[in-house]
């Protein structure tokens, strides 16, 4: 099966030449477009329960329709120079079978998930030498995932973190990104995730985690403004509160890993992680729970290949193994995490939940990453692990099968099933999908 074109990457070479041109000097950010953006609403979860959000240039914040009675929706954020815009939201009431702002129905929270999907790095790349080509759907396919998961039908989206990646200027002739907006401004966080997750936005209530480049030297200010759960924006320096929400038989707790170190454990970043996980005591899991978290707990980052060798890995992340070291983790039955641009599960022999890694919703590749499955045992933090892994583009649909059972496929871009997951208690097998019958 051919790979997906994922790298479209200038190299350091290239883009010197092009500031010798004259056509890469730094320059501070475009000033947001002066085209009022059209309204965007969407449904989040998040520990209070469900949330309508919504994105619109009026002035005041409308209201919401929820089963014939009208609320008046709260301002979040008003608008200033970078995000000419207001936030507003309204909670959701529990069981409310139907809810609109204005003609735009919104997707409800089912009373029981059923189906989920879950993806995450998603934005696209420019950031000094690494641009890719945002204006070419083969090579940044994040609305063509987004389509595709939308007509899956799912209950809920799970997006794993790393919206925001527009942090550098298009260089000058590059034409496959040409115009794009840049920095942390509402004209970036639209091209980068709301116009093309626009049709799954509708489609489902969202679980939102926060990602590495949407920390406080990045995209911190947009995204505590527009996707945080909390129910009013802070402001930086911050950590996104730990958040348990509840799916009715399967609970998530949210954690925010946007400031750990893969390779290293600074002891104030174990310290701030293990308040995060400090939520599992103070709010234990009724019954099967999943962590549910940017940065892996355990993974293997391709950092390097020579043809047909590789890929040479290095583990991660030090940070969060040294914050979970020792913890009752019995009632953890998975971690979901991205952050690795690729797709993996560990399956551990021991008495640990296991990991699966979906960041495979547009950003580009791990330099030493490879479209072939990879499967076979690994040591990661003192236990082995089966493995399974490959890099392509796409997105992961899992089904409840009963009591606390999952099942489901991975989708590429051509919406064909590339692998298989199963997971029934803490045991999850993720392997390559069995050929479909014409």
């Amino acid at each position: 099966m051919p790979p997906v074109a994922r790298r479209c990457v200038v190299s350091a070479f290239a883009l010197a030449a092009l500031a010798l041109a004259g056509g890469c000097a730094r320059a501070d950010p475009p000033p947001p477009s002066s085209q009022p953006p059209s309204d965007q609403a969407w449904v989040e979860l998040t520990d209070r329960g469900a949330e309508a959000r919504l994105i619109t240039a009026k002035t005041s914040c409308p209201n919401l329709l929820v089963d014939g009675t009208s609320e008046q929706m709260t301002a979040r954020a008003g608008p200033d120079a970078d995000f000419p815009l207001s936030v507003c939201e309204a909670a959701l009431p529990k069981g409310a079978r139907a809810a609109a702002i204005g003609p735009q129905r919104l997707p409800l929270p089912a009373a029981q998930v059923q189906r989920i999907v879950i993806f995450g790095d998603t934005g696209c790349r420019l950031k000094g030498v690494a641009i890719q080509n945002c204006d070419r759907p083969a090579d940044w396919p994040f609305a063509q995932v987004a389509r595709l998961a939308a007509a899956h039908h799912p209950d809920l989206v799970i997006h794993v973190g790393d919206y925001y990646y527009r942090e550098s200027p298009c260089p000058a002739g590059q034409a496959g990104c040409a115009g794009s907006p840049w920095g942390d401004n509402w004209a970036s966080w639209n091209a980068d995730f709301f116009a093309p997750a626009e049709p799954l936005l509708a489609a489902a209530p969202w679980v939102m985690v926060r990602g590495n480049p949407e920390d406080c030297a990045r995209g911190g200010r947009g995204w505590f403004r527009l996707l945080d759960g909390a129910p009013t924006p802070l402001s930086c320096p911050a950590v996104s509160a730990p958040m348990a929400i509840d799916l009715g038989g399967l609970s998530l707790y949210v954690l925010d890993s946007a400031g750990t170190d893969d390779r290293s454990a600074p002891a104030p970043a174990v310290a701030t992680f293990a308040a995060q996980l400090d939520v599992l005591k103070t709010k234990p899991p009724p019954g099967p729970a999943w962590i549910i978290t940017h940065r892996p707990i355990w993974g293997m980052a391709p950092v390097a290949r020579a043809g047909p060798i590789g890929p040479f890995e290095l583990p991660l992340n030090v940070t969060e193994q040294a914050a979970a070291k020792g913890r009752d983790l019995s009632g953890v039955a998975m971690v979901v995490s991205g952050h690795i641009h690729h797709f993996a599960s560990f399956a551990f022999d021991g008495d640990r939940p296991p990991q699966l890694i979906v960041g495979t919703g547009g950003d580009v590749g791990e330099p030493g990453d490879a479209p072939r499955f990879i499967d076979g045992k690994v040591n990661l933090d003192g236990m082995t692990a089966r493995r399974f892994g490959f890099e392509r583009y796409g997105f992961l649909v899992l089904d409840r099968t009963g009591g606390d059972g999952w099942s489901g496929d991975f989708y590429d871009v051509r919406d064909q099933p590339i692998a298989s997951c199963r997971l029934v208690g803490r045991k999850l097998d993720c392997r390559a999908a069995k050929p479909r019958q014409p």
